[in-house]
Parts: C-alpha cells; structure tokens; sequence
C-alpha cells in the first residue's frame, strides 16, 4: 500500500472544500485594478508615479524591450556610458516573467502596459502566498484572507515606487512551498525549480531568501515541527545546488558585471555594523508595522531616519499587528514565533539586517517580505482558529498605535517664533505633511476599529467574518494605495506634460546622423533613453565599474546614478558630448543673459518641449593623444581639482604608472607641452584656462576617426595616422571587449581611469572592437548541465518513489490535522443538534476513536494514516 502525504491525509481526512485559489487570483485582480484604473484614466492609458518609477521603470522598460526585439542584447550604449546589458539588466527586469510577456508587443505600447503589469503582479502575489498558507489552515478562507494580506501589505504597496521588486514578493512563497513539500512530504524537484526561479528573477533578493529559507529550516527542525533526516537533508541541499546551477545563465553573467561595483565592495565594520548612526531608524522600523507606508523620498513618520529608499513597510490592511500580538501571547513555542523573533533580532542590528541583501553598507528593508508573509500566515491560522481571543492582541495594537499618533501629533515644540506649540507638524511651512501625517493615522485607527467591529461575527458566525474581513481588506487596501499614489504623484514632474508629452511620447529630432552622445540641464533622470540618444546622464545601480572609476578619479562619488555637475565642462568634450537638453520649463542655463553655465555652448534650436544647445568644444570619437600623464601628474598640477584634471585629459592620457614604458616610443611626457611647461615656470593658472580648453578639444578632434559607427554589439572606426599611435575611444573598459585592427588581434588598453584605447600603425587603419557578454557563454553551458542532472535526478526520483513509496513522519502535520477533524466534529455538532441516534455520543466516539489512533501513532512513531484497500498497488 502506498503511503500517504501531508497534502492527501488532509484531504482525505477533512470534509471536501472547494479551494479558493483562483477566486483570491480574481479578488486581488478586481481590487488592484481598483486601485490603478483611476490613474490609467486620468493618464490617457498610462500609469506614471514619480521618482524612480518615472525615472527608471518605464525607460528600462521601454529600452529593455526594443533591445530584445532587436537582437541588440550585448553591449548597450544607452545605458550610461555604455553597459553590460545583461549584467545591468539582470536586476531589474530580464528574469522577470512579466517583461517577457510585454516582448510580443510592439514598443510603443510598452508604456501602456506598466499598470496592468502591476495588477497583474499584486494578483499573482496574493495567489502564490494562498498556495503557502493553504498548508497550515483547515479553511480556504483563511488562507484566502493571508494571500491578500500579503500582495496589499505596505511592502507590496510601497514598492509600486520600485516596480521590479514585486517579482521577489511573488516568487518567494513558492520558495517556501516547495520547501515544504520536500521536507515534509518528499515531492522531488519541484525546490530545485523554485531556487531556479528565485535566482533568475533577482539575484540581489535570491541572496536574502537564502538566508531567511536556512533560519526557516531550522527553525522548523530545532521546534520538532518537522523531523531531521540526514538523507532528506542531503537531497534539499543537492536540489538547491542544482537550482542554482539551473538559474547560472543569468546568474554567472550578472556576479560578473558586479565585481568591482563599490557598492558591493564595502561591508560594515565596527559601531556601524552593531547599532545604527542615526536613532530614528529603530522607530521607523516599529511604526511601519502600525501605519500606511509613507512615500518614498519624502517620509513623515521620522525623516531624521534618513531611509528614504529603503523600502520600510510592513503594515497589513484591517489586522495591523493583531495577529502578531496574538501569536506571542496564546503560542508557546510556535516555531513561527521564533522565526518572527529571529527576524525581529535581525533588524535592529545593521549587520544582520544586511545579511538579507548581501552586507549592503546601505540600509534596506527590502527583505521585510519575508516575515510578512510569516505575519500573513499567522493572520491566517489564528483566525480560523475561534479558540484564541484577540483582544490582548488589539489592546497592544491600539496601544503602540495612539502612542505614535500622540507623540507625532502631539509633543510639544517650540514654533518659530519661540513660543510652544503641541505637534512635530503644527509650523505653518508643516501643512502637507500634517496632512499626510493625519490621514495615515485616520487609516491605520479606523481599520482598527473595523476589524474590532468584525470580530464580533467570528464565533457566532464564522463564514460571515470570512467574508466581511475579506471585503474590508480589499476596501482598505484601495483606499490607502489610492491616498499612496495620489500623495507620490504630488511630487513628480509635471505629468501631462513633461513625462507624457516630452519623454513617453516625446521626440527631438537633431538633425545629426553622427555618432555622439548629450547631455541634459535640469531634466528627468535617463531622459536620454526615454528619447533613444546615448547619453552622460543617468540614474542606474548597476554599470561598469570603470564608469565608477573614471568619476572617481575626478573626486566625484558615482552611486547609483552619473550627474557630473556643470563645473566639470571638459569632461563633456572628453565624452563626445554634442549636444546638450534644458527643459525649457526648468532652471536656464544661462548665468547671465548671455553667458551659459559651461563654456563653449551656443543655442540651437528648440525643439520637443527642450530648448538645445550646441557643443562648440566637442570631439568625435576615435581620436588621438601626443602626450601622457600619471597618478604623479595629478599631484602635481591638478591637486584634488577634478576640473583641473578633467581639463588635464585634453591635453594627454592618464596611465597607468606600469604602463609608461609601453608607450615611451609612442607618446610624449606631458611636462613637455609648452603651456603646462609654462605654467610650471610661473605658477599661473594658465593652462586650464576655458579658452586653451576650447583649444585642446579642437586638437584632439582634428584626430578622430573619420568613421565611427555602433552596430549592435560592435563598433568600427576608420583612422589614418602619419606615425604609430594611441586611439582613444570613451567607452567604459570591459572585460567582454575584443579587438581588432586590419583584421589581426589588438590588445585593448584601460587609460583614463577607465576607457578604452589601442595602439594602431602607421597608415590606414581599420579598427573594429565586439562585445560578448563575460560569463553569459559558461553560464549557458552550467545551466544546460544543471538541467540535463535535474532530469535524470526528477525522472529517477519519481520512478524509484512511485516503485518504493517513502512515509515522512510530520509531527506537525499530524497534530494539525487531528486537530482539524476534531474542529470540524465540533463544528458538526453545532450545525446537527437535531439529527437522530444521539449525535452527542456519536460524536464523543470519533474524538475517543481518534485520540486511541494518535496515541498508537505516537508509540510506532509513524505520521497518521488512513489505511484503506482502495489505494493498494
């Protein structure tokens, strides 16, 4: 006879239901659609937010999609100063389910597809964590009630702001579902694919559900809730194993295109690694379980925290922190508790919170998804479970909840004009954000009491309180993303206008054929790819760390986006700067009436809503240098000055101190130049002047290439030299480039601080660079070979377990579905109390029936099972 699982004891045991997993699918739909379709309306078929939505989402979005359709998926020369696609991409939408879906659809209608995009990812979010919670309910109501909690948690909402980050929320209760179903149940393979899925769509998260899935394991393990076994243990790791080797297509290129990215370089270290600079963040970290997210970029609760972008939500629409309150005080030494708490540990301090994001030196709640679902699934099984009483958990709700209400809303300060007022927001300058402040309080107190009122029906009438408790879910989560969006929106460029009219649908029209790049003044971050033209402006986490390299070295920090600031004018001419966009309903760019804030621009035209100026200083690509310069040089005539140094690349080429020797027949010291002679002589400033700026531009682009083009993932230039010489080609240095000249290989050189150049002779030269994505080929061949061993493991596994069938002894499981049937007799004898025969004794037999079954099965330690003949082999 075949032994039965968990999933089939269940099912078998209790009375039939019907599941809910399609109608929670459909509910959350209906209520996201909600939610968006007001905007969609008011958008003309868009969906536009602000901030990085704005910035980010729907250029990457928009380009991404071309560049697939296109073939064009190596080196891309709209993101920065070039990048890696796949290595910059990999983050934010190339493992997403959801962007492929978009590719069968032409580019134009990219845009219009961003909303229901997200309605359809809060819809699968409440699906997936249904599918979870659905093993630890009886009901499927109750689990239909976690699932929505968790796709309209604050999290979720919040990270409307941060469009690709819902793939995660969506992935991860599939994570721990396959889990489960392994370890409790030995289904086979299916958590090799949930690893598989979970690294592909975003490696950044992946890192963090590692962690928290190894503190879930054993968790569940140390609180007998789930039996070791060495052997099951080996197969979890080798599925995971093979997970990852599966996922290594985009995995392998994507750590690659990291290496050398500062801001996976840095790790926290001493005080900073055990309690955070700034004291807010501990605040901040309890009110965003008690309150509607506030918005990025601009928080109310405690701004002095200083997390504007850390994704810091956790609230659950109607509950808040019932349940949680509730599992503590009624659940002795639930392993969920525990989990609960370990993570409630871990984010207070730095160093473990960054585990979840790997040791990130930058603070981030990005991983608070993962115990909310905990939260969700506790939400879930306490109220099905009409034996624990909320009301100590309310009472402490309420309590943490007025407490932050009153100290904002209340404390006294002193007004500007020395008196004291009572409130942190009561200045005259305070209003928007009082407003903010109040209507988020309003929100969180009014579901409070709503789900107080609720409460009422959950043991007179608990289907009632299912349905009442769902319809107030959906109701909430409309109301508070609505006043969330509404309030982000507040804060964005003008909607119609500059993001719909100038960027979405908006088109300059140069009238140059060349290849260049432009600048902007003023603009939306990456309005250069929202209009398809390369340029040096741009908002993006993930770049060659050469582009880092090169800012660096003129002292300006490059984060997360390329802003160099207009007092760095050489560096335009230096990247092939042509052209360069001022919105013309932002700040001028003139100083005076006549003279602009850099040298060397002159108006052109006006044109797709920007007013363009024309470069006078710029150089075509491709050019070549007579003189060098070193680490030393730097010191010596630049100091720390980055526009001095900057203007020093005009002049001659930053090497390498190990590399001079290579270039002694080729190029001269810079000390040799009569102007930088000059200035050493007399101590003047008359080197970096604006007008030998203008001059060392015009000379360096009498040498550029008289060809140059871009091709996909190759580019040609076409040069003719009286001598041997260096060419020089403003393009970030990686690893992936190969090149040749006239046909024979050429060794590529990083000068600069971070671009590229070769040595070509004497003559006509054809030189011809291509780009192949590193790691993209081993990690193609790694996950051919995961997937050929997770076949022949899947199709062994499912043979020799359907020959051998294995029983898994589940305490938990055992426990919960005793516990399940004598609810249900319970529930029965309420619903019959006029049946004949004695339903009361008959009843009192099947818990005694059931308790003598439990204790034999304790004594054989053996899971709980049905033995009937119908299911012999």
């Amino acid at each position: 006879m075949k032994a039965l699982n968990y999933s089939f004891e269940k099912k078998l045991t209790l009375k039939p239901q019907k599941e809910k997993g399609l109608s929670t699918f459909l509910i959350a739909l209906i209520t996201a659609a909600a939610i968006f379709l007001p905007f969609i309306v008011s958008d003309n078929g868009y969906f536009v937010f602000f901030g990085d939505f704005n910035a980010q989402q729907i250029p990457f979005y928009k380009m991404c999609h071309q560049a697939v359709r296109e073939g064009n998926t190596g080196w891309n020369t709209l993101t920065d100063l070039g990048a890696n696609f796949v290595g910059s991409y990999s983050y934010y939408l190339l493992g997403s389910v959801f962007f492929w879906i978009t590719i069968p659809f032409p580019t134009s209608f990219v845009p219009y597809l961003m909303a229901p995009l997200l309605i359809l990812k809060f819809a699968c979010a409440a699906f997936t964590a249904y599918l979870y919670i659905r093993r630890f309910t009886r009901t499927p109501e109750s689990a239909q009630i976690g699932g929505l909690l968790y796709a309209f948690s604050g999290v979720s909402v919040y990270n409307i702001f941060f469009n690709s980050f819902h793939e995660p929320i969506i992935v991860f209760p599939l994570l721990l579902l396959s889990l489960e179903l392994l370890i409790t149940e030995n289904r086979r393979g299916f958590f090799a694919l949930a690893v598989c899925l979970s690294a592909i769509t975003n490696y950044f998260f992946f890192f963090g559900m590692v962690v928290f899935t190894v503190i879930y394991y054993t968790v569940r393990v140390l609180s007998n809730a789930i039996k070791f076994r060495l052997s099951n243990f080996l197969t979890l790791v080798f599925e995971a194993v093979t997970g990852v080797a599966m996922s290594a297509v985009l995995l392998l290129p994507s750590l690659m295109a990291l290496s050398g990215n500062a801001r996976i370089s840095d790790l926290l270290l001493g005080w900073n690694a055990i309690t955070y600079g700034k004291e807010q963040i501990y605040l901040n970290i309890i009110e965003c379980f008690f309150f509607p997210p506030d918005i990025p970029a601009r928080p109310v609760f405690f701004p002095a925290a200083d997390v504007k972008w850390a994704s810091l939500g956790g609230w659950l629409p109607l509950v808040s922190m019932t349940a949680v309150f509730t599992l503590f005080i009624h659940k002795k030494g639930s392993w969920l508790k525990r989990v609960l708490s370990i993570c409630v540990f871990m984010a207070f301090i730095p160093i473990l919170n960054s585990a979840f994001y790997a040791f990130n030196v930058s603070y981030y709640a990005r991983w608070f998804y993962m115990p909310i679902l905990m939260m969700c699934l506790a939400s879930a099984v306490l109220s099905e479970d009409r034996t624990v009483d909320f009301t100590a958990g309310i009472k402490y709700t309420a309590a943490v909840t007025l407490f932050f209400a009153l100290v904002i809303g209340f404390f006294p300060q002193k007004g500007e004009d020395g008196s004291l007022i009572f409130g942190l927001y009561t200045r005259d300058t305070d209003a928007p954000y009082a407003v903010r402040f109040w209507t988020a309080t309003a929100i969180s107190v009014v579901s409070l009491l709503v789900f107080v009122a609720i409460l009422y029906f959950r043991k007179k009438n608990i289907a009632l309180f299912f349905k009442l408790t769902t319809v107030c879910i959906c109701l909430i989560s409309v109301i508070f993303s609505i006043v969330f969006i509404s309030t982000g929106r507040a804060h964005s460029f003008d909607i119609q206008k500059t993001v719909i009219g100038e960027l979405i649908e908006g088109k300059v029209n140069l009238e140059d054929d060349s290849e260049y790049r432009i600048d902007t003044f003023d603009c939306v971050d990456n309005t250069g790819m929202y209009l398809g033209i390369p340029s040096v402006n741009a908002f993006h986490s993930v770049v060659p760390s050469s582009i880092s390299d090169f800012y660096g070295c003129l002292g300006v920090e490059r984060s997360v986006a390329s802003r160099p600031d207009t007092n760095l004018p050489a560096v335009r001419s230096l990247l092939s700067v042509k052209y360069l966009l001022v919105r013309q309903d932002g700040e001028s760019f003139y100083k005076t009436s006549e003279k602009t804030k850099m040298p060397g621009y002159v108006f052109y035209k006006n044109d797709g809503g920007f007013s363009i100026f024309k470069n006078e200083n710029y150089i075509p690509y491709g050019f070549s240098y007579e003189y060098y310069f070193t680490k030393k040089d730097i010191r010596e005539y630049c100091g720390n000055n980055g526009d001095r140094i900057s203007r020093m690349m005009l002049k001659g080429v930053l090497l390498d101190e190990g590399d001079v020797n290579k270039y002694s027949g080729i190029l001269k010291h810079i000390s040799e130049r009569e102007d930088i002679a000059f200035q050493q002589t007399t101590g003047q400033n008359y080197a970096f002047t604006d007008d030998y700026m203008g001059e060392d531009a015009s000379a360096l682009a009498e040498t550029s290439a008289d060809y140059f083009d871009f091709d996909k993932n190759v580019f040609t230039a076409t040069v003719n030299r009286k001598k041997e010489s260096v060419v020089f080609f403003s393009i970030p240095y990686d690893p992936g480039w190969s090149a040749e000249i006239n046909g024979q290989t050429a060794k590529i050189e990083k000068v600069n601080k971070g671009f590229m150049a070769v040595i070509v002779p004497e003559g006509e030269s054809v030189i011809r660079f291509t780009y192949e994505t590193p790691g993209l080929k081993a990690g193609a061949m790694v996950s051919l070979g995961g997937f050929t061993v997770f076949l022949i493991y899947f199709v062994a596994a499912s043979f020799i377990l359907k020959k051998h069938p294995k029983d898994v002894y589940y305490p938990e499981g055992q426990e919960l579905i005793f516990k399940w049937h004598k609810e249900e007799i319970a529930e029965s004898l309420e619903n019959n109390t006029e049946e004949d025969d004695s339903p009361l004794s008959k009843i009192n037999k099947r818990i005694d029936d059931f308790e003598e079954e439990e204790t034999d099965a304790d004594k054989k330690n053996e899971s709980f099972d049905i033995k009937t003949d119908v299911f012999d082999d």
